[in-house]
């Protein structure tokens, strides 16, 4: 099997345009979440129990904001949703990060594109079936049908590009980074393509997102005037996720691949690990048991121990189900025959409590944060982590970011279905 390594990176999240910002602010301790109240019209969200979301910064005095017109014509951000816009940024700092800007038609053909999202465009499907409604048929953009397509984002990215390898997306709820990119992987492995643009993108901050997941009382709904505080993983106080938008691309390539052209290899991606709740619409096995699963099979495929692991980026959401069957499922991999044996050693953190929960693109963005914890030797912290109240009595990383040599990261990513998914990354 071929060994596939990371060569690029390339983020757009609350906390700010391209991995270097938002890496810089997440070790730092600074919060992306705000209040919608910001950002849209108040009237559009009355009655609803959440009005904090993670939204990428567009104005205000920071450096990396998001300038649509620093990437795309008016033309593309016409005939482009938002999310698709993220990704084609996010595609474009990673290829730049990697260097890889194939000419021939070998290069061309040997590189795809494996990138989705969980909820993609719904504004488009709101304003158009309202349209519709009132005025009919002529009312409807042709533009209506791609811009709602889920697998349009890796559609634009391989035209921008001409990439001629698999064009793939995968739309598995709140697991659809993790997938895009253990899939991508995976094609690599088994010589479908010898590089792939993977990750996940995501913007659906829409009142009609936050009335769904309101009403099955999903969100946090306790920390409205406090933004900042919204997401509270691991916390005896949470009640709920945050709702957050962005996108986050890897460039995957075969490792020999790599190191003939001399590319910086950030990690190797060592194993991809999927399973099935086969339980519940929306809430995991209280006792973990999938998400023990997608990590057993990862750390199987990548030939690692758990005692080897030395970092687990959580999916951890700030719900109080999620959260603590998560932490069950760490507990039974990490303390098993060949594990660890003190609790304290295993260290966890949750990224979003920093940026919130960026739905399909959350699996792409925390792989991101993983591969960078095992290139910076540094653990980002869970914020507003301040009275745990999970079994477990892991090292949480709580409020502030610790230095630690990572050789090993987990990324967790699970999603509504009881769909799971767990990436190995390694130091190369």
């Amino acid at each position: 099997m071929r060994r596939v390594v990371v060569t690029g990176l390339g983020a757009i999240t609350p906390l700010g345009v391209g991995v270097r910002a938002t890496w810089n602010r997440l070790i730092a301790g600074h919060s992306g979440v705000v209040s919608i109240a910001d950002y849209e019209p108040q009237k559009r969200w009355r009655e609803l129990t959440s009005t904090v979301a993670g939204i990428v910064p567009r104005s205000g005095a920071a450096e990396a904001l998001w300038k649509p017109d620093d990437w795309l014509s008016a033309t593309d951000q016409r005939r482009m949703s938002t999310f698709s816009q993220y990704a084609v940024a996010a595609a474009e700092m990673a290829l730049e990060d990697a260097s890889w800007k194939p000419q021939t038609q070998e290069q061309l053909e040997e590189t795809g594109v494996c990138l989705g999202s969980g909820i993609g465009n719904l504004e488009e499907l709101y304003n158009t079936s309202l349209a519709y409604e009132r005025d009919g048929y002529k009312k409807v953009s042709p533009l209506f049908v791609p811009k709602i397509l889920i697998n349009m984002a890796a559609g634009h990215i391989a035209m921008r590009h001409g990439f001629q390898g698999p064009n793939h997306a995968a739309t598995t709820a709140c697991t659809t980074g993790a997938h895009s990119i253990g899939d991508a992987s995976r094609f690599i492995a088994f010589g479908d393509a010898d590089v792939m643009v993977a990750g996940g993108a995501e913007s659906c901050i829409h009142p009609l997102t936050f009335a769904g997941f309101g009403r099955s009382r999903s969100l946090s709904t306790a920390f409205n005037n406090d933004p900042r505080s919204s997401c509270r993983p691991f916390d005896r106080q949470r009640n709920g996720f945050v709702v957050s938008e962005g996108a986050a691309v890897v460039i995957l390539e075969e490792l020999e691949h790599a190191k003939a052209r001399g590319a910086h290899i950030y990690a190797e991606l060592k194993g991809y690990g999927c399973s099935g709740d086969a339980h519940h619409m929306t809430a995991p096995r209280e006792d973990g048991s999938g998400a023990f699963l997608a990590m057993k099979r990862a750390l199987k495929h990548a030939g690692i121990k758990p005692r080897q692991v030395d970092y687990i980026n959580a999916h951890a959401t700030g719900t109080a189900i999620g959260d603590a069957a998560e932490a069950l499922a760490i507990r039974s991999l990490m303390m098993g025959d060949e594990g660890l044996l003190d609790e304290s050693q295993v260290t966890v953190s949750s990224t979003k409590g920093s940026i919130g929960h960026l739905l399909g693109a959350a699996g792409a963005v925390e792989a991101v944060f993983a591969i960078q914890a095992i290139a910076q030797n540094t653990i980002p912290p869970t914020l507003n982590l301040d009275d745990p109240d999970v079994e477990p009595k892991f090292n949480l990383v709580p409020r502030q970011a610790q230095e630690k040599e990572v050789n090993t990261a987990l990324s967790n990513s699970f999603g509504f279905g009881g769909t799971n998914a767990t990436l190995v990354f390694s130091k190369y």
